[in-house]
C-alpha cells in the first residue's frame, strides 16, 4: 500500500489498468478495497477490483480486476493530507508482504513509498523501509540498496548520511561486504554468471595518488583486492566522474559507490521515472519505486506509474532468474 495519503494507489490503479500494453506479471495489491474504490471513483477512472483471501486467487481474477488483498482496518485517507492514524495500517501491508514472500506464497514484494515522519510520529523506530524489512527477515547480513535501470545498476556503500561523515564511516570491511552481497545477488537474483564490479573512487580523480586525499589507497584499494582474493572481478578506484558515462557503463554489470549522490545523480540522470530500488541481502526478493509518496500532486491521476511499472517487471524477472538458479 504505502503511505494512502500519497501517490501509491493511484500509481498501482494505473499499473493495472496498463498491465496488458507494458507486459506486467499477475499481482495483487495489500491495501484497503474500499479505498481504492473510492481513489479510483475520485479519478474517474474504469479500474474494478475484487478482494482476495490470497494470493492464490489473485492469478484467476487478474485479468479482470485488480485483486486487493484487504487490510484488518479501514484506510481513511485524503490525498496529500498525512494523518499518523494510518501509521499502523501501513505497516502491516508491509508485515503481510513480508510474511507471504517468505512462506512462498507470493514470489516477491514491490512496495510502495511510505513517509517516513508521521510513521516515526506514531512511533515507528527504523530509519526507513530497508531496515523494517531486514527486521522482519531476520537475514543473517546488513540489507544493501541498489538502484537499477535498464543501463545502470549502482551500490550505495553508505546511504543516507552528511558527506562530512562518509570518511568517517567508510571502511574496507564495509566495501567489502557489500561486494560480496552485490555480486551474490547479481548471480542469484540477476543470472550474472561471473559479475564484474567497478568500485568508484572516493575523492577526485580518486585520490591522485594521495595528493586529493588518502582514503582511496588506505581503504578503497584493498577492499578491491581482498575482493579480487574472493575470486570476484572488481576493479577499482575509479574516478567516479568516468564511470558512469556509456562506454564506460559497458565493462561492469554493477558499480560500487562510496556516498548516496555519487549513486543516485548518475542513475536519476539517465533514467529519472524509470529507475528501480532494489534490496540486496535479503532471503526475499524486493523492489520498489524510485521516488517518494508525492504529496504536492497526490490525487490528481497525474502521478507517473514507470518507477512502479518497472519495479514490477524487476521483481518478476528477479524471481525467474532466481528460479534458474535455484533448479542448476
Amino acid at each position: 500500500m504505502g503511505e494512502p495519503a500519497g501517490i501509491g494507489g493511484e500509481i498501482t490503479l494505473q499499473a493495472w489498468l496498463r498491465r496488458r500494453e507494458c507486459g506486467l506479471p499477475p499481482f495483487f495489491v495489500i491495501d484497503d478495497p474500499e479505498r481504492l474504490s473510492r481513489l479510483a471513483a475520485r479519478l474517474n477512472w474504469q479500474a474494478p477490483l475484487r478482494p482476495i483471501d490470497g494470493p492464490a486467487t489473485a492469478t484467476r481474477v487478474f485479468d479482470e480486476a485488480l485483486p486487493v488483498l484487504p487490510l484488518s482496518r479501514p484506510v481513511a485517507a485524503e490525498p496529500g493530507r498525512l494523518d499518523p492514524g494510518n501509521a499502523e495500517a501501513v505497516l502491516e501491508a508491509i508485515r503481510q508482504g513480508v510474511a507471504l514472500t517468505l512462506e512462498g506464497a507470493a514470489a516477491g514484494i514491490v512496495t510502495n513509498p511510505i513517509h517516513k515522519q508521521v510513521l516515526m510520529e506514531a512511533g515507528f523506530k527504523h530509519p526507513g523501509h530497508t531496515e523494517y524489512l531486514a527486521e522482519l527477515c531476520a537475514g543473517e547480513g546488513p540489507p544493501v540498496m541498489m538502484l537499477a535501470c535498464a543501463e545502470l545498476r549502482v551500490v550505495l556503500v553508505t546511504v543516507h548520511l552528511p558527506l562530512r561523515r562518509v570518511p568517517e564511516v567508510l571502511t574496507s570491511d564495509k566495501i567489502v561486504e557489500t561486494g560480496r552481497i552485490t555480486a551474490r545477488a547479481l548471480q542469484q537474483r540477476f543470472g550474472v554468471a561471473a559479475p564484474r564490479l567497478a568500485v568508484a573512487g572516493l575523492n577526485p580523480h580518486a585520490g591522485e595518488g594521495g595528493q586529493l586525499g588518502g582514503e582511496d589507497d588506505a581503504v578503497i584499494a584493498p577492499a578491491v583486492r581482498r575482493l579480487q582474493a574472493d575470486g570476484i572481478d572488481a576493479f577499482g578506484p575509479v574516478p567516479a566522474d568516468t564511470l558512469f558515462h556509456a562506454g564506460a557503463r559497458r565493462g561492469y554489470d554493477a558499480a560500487l559507490c562510496m556516498y548516496h549522490d555519487q549513486a543516485l545523480i548518475p542513475i536519476k540522470t539517465i533514467d529519472f521515472e524509470g529507475g528501480v530500488n532494489v534490496t540486496l541481502g535479503l532471503p526475499i526478493i524486493r523492489t520498489s519505486p524510485d521516488h517518494g509518496t508525492a504529496l504536492d500532486i497526490a490525487g490528481r491521476g497525474v502521478a507517473s506509474p514507470a518507477s512502479l511499472l518497472a519495479a514490477l517487471k524487476m521483481a518478476a524477472q528477479m524471481a525467474a532468474a532466481s528460479q534458474l538458479t535455484a533448479e542448476r
